[in-house]
């Protein structure tokens, strides 16, 4: 299956492990709650879609690479301790928590989430010496004398030998104590998931391009030659970096990421093509609708290579819109119901509430730095939090003169962000109108038009958006194309996804 459909199975399998009967008792006991095992190529997002479904399911996370560890740090140092037995005294043998137990407590303490995640990535790699305790945790969830938590799942991953050779095949007795799930790379799934998060377009358009590129994997004689989907993403975070601070992206730091020396020459001559692309369409201008002329007449003309690169940064551009917005949107609705509560504990609008935005400030700074070092901290909370002490922080200012800051302020303050809010919802709409008319003056409702609808269709911030504030022209084109049915499927999921954080 692709990293998707993993990605919901193990959702699932989460989803039933967390299940209560009616006296807060698991359903499924402990030693019955098989642990996942996803075996799978190297960079294929095993770990990315594990601290994805943490966030989703609002639970704890903690995360291990079993090849760091030794028998002692796994299961714990050996002690001696003293016991009685029919009165008499003995020398016995104990063990201090095992560091992978005590994080999961760390992890609790910190965050205060009594359910959660453990990781325990590259499990097939072990030492011999630690593959009998191995065995134990997988069925019992015990190391050395302490188990994990109850309401902590186990999850496991790792690469088939022929990936990795300190990788080895787990004999019957072990894989009949896991939940196996085989992963194979899959770019239209990794696609889905590119859109949404905004890889750069140049790596996007060239992949829907040449396919067969996304991911490979070759022994040559010089050694190992490949490419994957890690390379892929972790080279467009690089790239926007790099055009961010004027520095060029040629074709030695495309080589550091895309391990095979073909792919790299040939994707760094289509990124010196799709540059000049860029420069040449001005997308700005398009999604302001001020497009002119001969830029309509040359996309009407354009080749399938150019109208994929043009597609693809209209769509780019586009989605960083939608989804900056939708962010501002959620933390705009964060900052409410955390002024909501404010005011809840004030008699008035007057009252002094330098000593409340200061507690205020303390415990998001706090909640940041913990969700944040537990992986827990998504997009969405990022920028409610961020937008949120921003408010207070200027609010605290407001007290220059030493005479308290009155909850009027406050809300003055917050009623700035809201206008602000509008007119960049106003903006986007109207930026997704142009890109829409712009598409249809140039191509009509042809293969552009179907690759503008689906990528809306499968970013959950584009159907977010226009779930939320319309869009005719994408209802209508959805439908034209057939899409009616998913997009209506997608919006109804959409209006199910909680991107805040309950207070």
């Amino acid at each position: 299956m692709d990293i998707q459909q993993a990605k919901q199975q193990i959702k699932n399998a989460m989803v039933a492990y967390f299940s209560k009967d009616e006296f807060g008792t698991y359903r499924l006991p402990t030693e019955r709650q098989r642990p996942v095992f996803l075996l799978g190529a190297p960079g294929i997002g095993k770990t990315a879609i594990m601290e994805q479904i943490a966030q989703d399911l609002d639970v704890g996370f903690v995360s291990y690479s079993m090849t760091h560890h030794t028998r002692q740090s796994a299961l714990g140092l050996p002690f001696i301790a003293k016991k009685t037995y029919d009165g008499v005294e003995y020398d016995v043998s104990e063990y201090t928590m095992s560091e992978i137990i005590a994080a999961v407590y760390d992890s609790m303490e910190a965050t205060g989430k009594r359910e959660g995640i453990l990781f325990l990535d590259e499990i097939n790699c072990v030492s011999e010496t630690l593959t009998p305790a191995m065995l134990q945790f997988l069925q019992y969830k015990i190391f050395g004398r302490h188990r994990v938590p109850d309401g902590w799942i186990v999850v496991t991953a790792g690469n088939p030998p022929e990936y990795n050779r300190t990788a080895h095949d787990f004999d019957i007795a072990t894989w009949d104590r896991l939940k196996r799930i085989d992963v194979e790379p899959d770019f239209a799934a990794w696609r889905d998931f590119a859109v949404e998060t905004g890889v750069h377009p140049a790596v996007l358009t060239y992949l829907d391009i040449e396919r067969d590129h996304f991911y490979r994997v070759e022994t040559t004689v010089d050694g190992k030659s490949f490419v994957t989907a890690r390379g892929w993403d972790d080279l467009s975070a690089m790239m926007k970096l790099y055009e961010e601070r004027g520095i060029p992206v040629d074709e030695l730091l495309i080589g550091q990421y895309v391990q095979n020396a073909e792919i790299a020459k040939r994707f760094s001559v289509y990124y010196d093509l799709f540059t000049k692309y860029r420069a040449d369409y001005q997308i700005d201008r398009i999604l302001a609708g001020e497009a002119e002329p001969g830029v309509l007449d040359r996309a009407r003309e354009a080749a399938f290579d150019e109208r994929v690169s043009l597609m693809g940064l209209i769509t780019d551009a586009l989605g960083s819109r939608l989804r900056d917005t939708v962010l501002e949107e959620r933390a705009v609705e964060f900052m409410h119901g955390r002024l909501a509560a404010l005011r809840d504990a004030l008699e008035g609008d007057d009252v002094n509430v330098l000593p409340l935005l200061r507690e205020e400030a303390a415990s998001l700074q706090a909640r940041l730095a913990t969700e944040r070092k537990a992986g827990l901290l998504s997009d969405e909370k990022y920028v409610a939090y961020e937008r949120t002490l921003a408010l207070v922080d200027r609010a605290l200012r407001c007290d220059a003169a030493g005479g308290g800051v009155p909850f009027s302020r406050v809300k003055e303050l917050f009623a700035e962000q809201v206008d602000a809010l509008d007119a960049r919802i106003a903006d986007t709409s109207s930026a997704l109108d142009s890109a829409f008319r712009f598409v249809e003056d140039a191509f009509g409702s042809g293969q552009e038009m179907l690759l503008l609808v689906t990528d809306l269709s499968v970013n959950r911030y584009g159907m977010s958006f226009i779930n939320d504030h319309g869009c005719e022209r994408y209802f209508a084109h959805n439908e034209d194309l057939l899409f009616y049915e998913r997009g209506s499927d997608l919006i109804d999921r959409i209006n199910r996804l909680d991107l805040t954080e309950d207070e």
